[in-house]
């Protein structure tokens, strides 16, 4: 069966050196940079037909092994399966996500192990696309701006009160406290997110000034009790059949003349199908249980719905994919280490994720949205400046 793939596989040219079981080898390409192991010789019935998801859950299975930079790897997966796959891309699922179901998938991702996200992550554990104001800039820095241009997006003006939906590990919530004097209320679904984020509110004095909440956000205050709500790596876990209802609640929460902040990753295909290639079958199953990403049109059109004005879109799409290639960057770095923190299965994930949603991201697959939007007064005004140029100076 392999000397059937052989004739087409050389066709390509690629850096791509076979190991079979037997220990033998077999070069594709000149001056491989990257070896496939294949462990399973039953596998290679499936590898004339090959997608990312085969690929992927073969790796994560021990099925078969890679070696070489982890980049290559994931450029090399996409080339042999665009030549030798069928990219029949399913209709997107609409799950029906209840508290339960989201807790758990919540769980499974951000409570794998705090340490781990420590070794590639910047120092305020920020876990969502980074902002290049220059393109020269290195993660700790373009985080910090990220977070400056989210709060300046807002407004944000000492003693409002803002609510952080997904705060994460609470590094937006002690930056908007400590540089614009805001009270944060910040809400999570993981226990290990709220743990490590009190403990650092509390180390950085900010106790006063920031709390941080285990709630599902259909569990939001519906009052108006805040004057600027901010949703970051949120909506991607909401769902398509729910996001009315987030959106809903998200209006809910603030109160008329504030603003809501949505950023999030957003499908490429209006009909919000996943990734092609079977990329979004392997994410579904192995990083984002449940997960489904809308397109720019959904989700705006759930916000407007809900009674918030959008007034403000921007794309970050390069952004993340520079970020992710500094995530993924720092975790080859730190792989032993890595290692001892979680299971090798688990690092096997996070390897592919991060380096195969860097490619994705580059090569446009998915997109970043940040979507600011106004709830505006009862007799339609709203509280913004007429230009953005505030944003700017």
């Amino acid at each position: 069966m392999i000397a059937s793939l052989l004739p087409t596989l050389k066709d390509l040219q690629l850096p791509l050196r076979l190991r079979l079981w037997d220990g033998s080898d077999i070069d594709i390409g000149p001056s491989p940079s990257v070896t496939l192991v294949i462990r399973d010789p039953q596998l290679v019935a499936q590898l004339a037909r090959p997608s990312l998801d085969l690929l992927g859950t073969a790796y994560v299975e021990g099925l078969i092994d890679l070696q070489g930079p982890v980049d290559e790897v994931i450029r090399i997966g996409d080339t042999i399966t665009r030549v030798l796959g069928e990219d029949n891309m399913p209709l997107p699922t609409r799950e029906a996500h209840d508290k339960a179901t989201d807790a758990e998938a919540i769980s499974y991702h951000y409570d794998l192990s705090n340490a781990f996200y420590q070794l590639w992550l910047d120092r305020d554990m920020v876990y969502s696309c980074a902002y290049f104001e220059t393109g020269d800039e290195d993660l700790e820095q373009a985080q910090q701006a990220k977070l400056r241009h989210l709060c300046r997006k807002l407004r944000l003006k000492p003693g409002e009160r803002l609510l952080d939906v997904g705060c994460g590990w609470g590094g937006l919530a002690r930056y908007a406290a400590r540089e614009f004097g805001v009270q944060v209320h910040g809400i999570t679904l993981s226990q290990q997110q709220l743990e490590l984020g009190r403990e650092r509110v509390a180390a950085e004095g900010l106790a006063g000034q920031v709390t941080l909440e285990l709630m599902d956000y259909r569990d939001l205050p519906r009052d108006g009790r805040f004057d600027k709500v901010v949703s970051v790596g949120m909506f991607e876990h909401v769902g398509h059949v729910n996001l009315p209802l987030y959106c809903q609640r998200l209006f809910d929460a603030v109160r008329p003349g504030g603003l809501v902040m949505n950023h999030g990753i957003t499908a490429r295909h209006t009909d919000g199908r996943p990734v092609g290639h079977g990329a979004g079958e392997f994410i579904d199953r192995y990083v984002f249980p449940h997960g489904e990403l809308p397109h720019l049109v959904n989700i705006s059109g759930s916000i407007s719905d809900a009674g918030l004005e959008i007034v403000d879109v921007e794309s970050l799409r390069l952004h993340y994919a520079r970020t992710l290639e500094f995530w993924s960057a720092r975790l080859e770095a730190n792989l032993e280490q890595a290692r001892q923190l979680v299971p090798e299965r688990a690092l096997r994930i996070w390897r592919l994720y991060l380096a195969g949603c860097a490619y994705g991201f580059r090569h446009n697959w998915i997109n970043l949205h940040q979507i600011l939007a106004s709830k505006p007064h009862a007799d339609g005004s709203h509280e913004l400046p007429w230009s953005r140029a505030d944003l700017y100076r």
